[in-house]
C-alpha cells in the first residue's frame, strides 16, 4: 500500500523504496484508480505540452484580457534587459506571467493546484528543466512529486483562496514548485521537504483580494514573484540551509492562519487591493460593462 497523509509519511515511503516521492505518488494513484502505473504516468505526462503551450501563448499573445486588466507583461519581462535577475529567474518569472495571462485570456492551462496559481509550478518546472536539460520522464516524475505535496496540503489545510487566502493558492503552488525543482535536480527527500517549508512559511498570511472578483489583479503578477521565490528556496536548501520549522508543521500553520483570516480577505473582494480607490473604480467599470452585455 502506498498511503500517505503527511510529507513525512510520503518521504519515508520514498526513502524506504529508494525512489522519488513522485514514483510513490504515481503508484498510489494507480492503486486508488484501479489503473496501471503506466496509464497514470502517461496521463500526467500529457500535461507537459499543455503547460508549455500556455507559456508560448502567453508570451506571444500581447493583447489585453477581456477586462483590459492584464496582458503583454510576460513578453515585456521575457525580452527585457535584466539588471539583477539571473537568466533562469527571468525565464521562470516570464513563464509564470505568461501562463497566468493565458488563463486570464481563457487559454487552456494546467491548474496546479488552482487556476489562480497556475503559472508558478509550470514556470519553475519549465525553467529548471531547460537549465538541467531534463527529459519528459524526469519532468513527469517531478510533477508527481508536486502533486503529492499539493494533495497533502489540500488534505491538511486548503488550496482554495476562499478558504485560506492566497497563501493557500500561491503559497501551496510555490511549495509544490520548490519540492518539484529539488526532485528535478536530484535532491533528497529531506531537501524537498525543507524547500517546501522555506517557500511556504514566507508566504503565510498572504490575502486573497482579487480586484473586481477576477483572477487577474493582483493574481497574475503574484505568479511571477512566487516562481522566483520557489527558486530562492531551492538555492537556499541546496546551499545547506534548513527550515527550523518542519514542513508538516508549516502546513499546520498554513491551515491555522487561513482559518483566522477575516472572510473579507478570502476571495470576497471586500478588502485589500480590491477595496482601494482604484480597485473600486475598476469594479464599477466591470459591473457597468456586464450590465451592457
Amino acid at each position: 500500500m502506498y498511503t500517505y497523509h503527511s510529507l513525512k509519511e510520503l518521504f519515508d515511503l520514498a526513502d524506504k523504496a529508494e525512489c522519488s516521492p513522485g514514483i510513490i505518488a504515481c503508484r498510489a494513484e494507480a492503486e486508488e484508480s484501479g489503473k496501471s502505473c503506466e496509464e497514470v504516468w502517461n496521463r500526467m505526462k500529457k500535461t507537459i505540452p499543455v503547460f508549455r503551450n500556455a507559456i508560448r501563448q502567453g508570451l506571444s499573445d500581447t493583447g489585453k484580457s477581456a477586462s483590459g486588466l492584464v496582458g503583454g507583461d510576460a513578453s515585456r519581462l521575457y525580452h527585457g534587459k535584466m539588471r539583477f535577475l539571473s537568466p533562469i529567474c527571468q525565464r521562470a518569472a516570464s513563464y509564470a506571467l505568461a501562463t497566468a495571462e493565458s488563463n486570464a485570456k481563457m487559454h487552456r492551462v494546467v491548474a496546479c493546484p488552482t487556476a489562480g496559481a497556475c503559472g508558478i509550478l509550470p514556470a519553475v518546472i519549465a525553467a529548471v528543466s531547460e537549465e538541467e536539460n531534463s527529459g519528459e520522464e524526469d519532468i513527469t516524475r517531478a510533477l508527481f512529486t508536486a502533486g503529492a505535496v499539493g494533495r497533502i496540503v489540500a488534505e491538511k489545510a486548503s488550496i482554495a483562496g476562499a478558504v485560506g487566502g492566497c497563501q493557500a493558492e500561491c503559497g501551496t503552488a510555490c511549495g509544490m514548485a520548490a519540492a518539484a525543482a529539488v526532485d528535478l535536480i536530484g535532491g533528497t527527500t529531506e531537501e524537498m521537504g525543507h524547500a517546501f517549508a522555506l517557500a511556504v512559511k514566507n508566504i503565510l498570511g498572504l490575502v486573497c483580494d482579487p480586484v473586481g472578483g477576477l483572477v487577474e489583479v493582483p493574481c497574475v503578477k503574484r505568479n511571477a514573484f512566487h516562481a522566483v521565490h520557489a527558486l530562492t528556496s531551492v538555492e537556499m536548501v541546496m546551499s545547506g540551509i534548513r527550515s527550523v520549522i518542519p514542513p508538516d508543521e508549516v502546513i499546520e500553520a498554513l491551515n491555522d492562519v487561513g482559518r483566522r483570516l477575516p472572510v473579507e480577505l478570502r476571495e470576497t473582494s471586500l478588502a485589500g487591493l480590491a477595496m482601494t480607490a482604484t480597485g473600486r473604480r475598476i469594479n464599477k467599470r466591470l459591473e457597468e460593462c456586464a450590465r451592457k452585455v
